[in-house]
């Protein structure tokens, strides 16, 4: 048995992930410009196939994302955001048997995005952009908080850390205070340690390796490190073939306790989570 949660349900709007092995997040950019796939699924129906792909490959939630997170992205307005996601969710909602997620920070995306069919919240800014937390509580949906310091366009400038894992914990107990303050009940939150959010490749190394002292909070975790730079920085492989190191982190994160893997090659990862949890059981 390799997960010490308490957990093992998370109500996400109408509908429930039950956490009888850990859930593969596939990742669904419908942006122009994201690291890895940027321009390919701009087109509703692209997006719905892909999505579709995802599902029958053994995914249990779809990631819709209308704004990149990259290293120096530019910032997208509300009604391009909406634009960009709200008609993917509504085909998705409308077609698939899978709880959707929205990897936003903007408030009227939320809101929208609920009413559209979405069961999570995937907020890389951790509910920080203003009226964003009133919108989160005045949901349903399981939000995700997420570490970062500062904002994508300019969060790997220079980050500084005295202790990457001991800063990381401290900064999400604040934000699950936040939540609860702001009557979020606990049952609905889930941690994201923020890997290549404002972290050196050694940040990224140490908080990896200190994974489980995440654990002590007592929720999901959700670990994303598909195709990263920090598989780039240690292996030398471009986007394109880091999938090798890529499954072999998502391997390390579900023995440190990850319930959700956040990935883009999700029936190799589905075949990871299946391989561990014959080996190692599940609750």
């Amino acid at each position: 048995m390799f997960n010490p949660f308490p957990s093992t349900r998370l109500p996400c709007g109408n509908r429930v992930l039950v956490f009888d092995a850990p859930k593969v997040m596939g990742i669904l950019n419908v942006t122009p410009d994201s690291f890895s796939d940027g321009g390919r699924y701009t087109v509703v129906e692209n997006a719905l196939r892909h999505a579709e792909g995802m599902v029958n490959a053994g995914a249990a939630i779809i990631d819709v994302g209308g704004e990149s997170t990259r290293p120096g992205a530019p910032a997208v307005s509300e009604a391009e955001e909406l634009d960009r996601v709200i008609p993917v969710v509504e085909a998705i909602a409308r077609e698939l048997d899978v709880v959707i997620s929205l990897d936003t920070s903007t408030p009227a995306v939320m809101r929208e995005g609920a009413r559209a069919g979405a069961g999570l919240i995937n907020d890389v800014r951790s509910l920080r952009r203003s009226g964003a937390l009133e919108a989160a509580a005045a949901s349903d949906l399981a939000i995700c908080l997420m570490h970062m310091q500062g904002e994508p366009s300019t969060m790997q400038q220079a980050p500084v850390y005295t202790d990457v894992a001991g800063e990381v914990g401290a900064f999400l107990a604040e934000q699950v205070r936040r939540c609860e303050a702001a009557g979020i009940a606990r049952e609905r939150l889930v941690l994201d340690p923020g890997y290549g959010f404002a972290k050196t490749l050694e940040h990224n190394l140490e908080l990896f390796k200190r994974q489980a002292e995440l654990l002590a909070f007592g929720l999901p975790l959700l670990v994303g490190v598909s195709r990263k730079s920090m598989i780039g920085a240690v292996t030398g492989q471009p986007v394109e073939g880091r999938l090798a190191g890529g499954l072999a982190l998502a391997a390390l994160a579900l023995v440190k306790g990850a319930q959700i893997l956040r990935v883009h090659d999700v029936a190799e990862t589905v075949d990871v989570v299946k391989m561990i949890t014959a080996v190692e059981g599940f609750r």
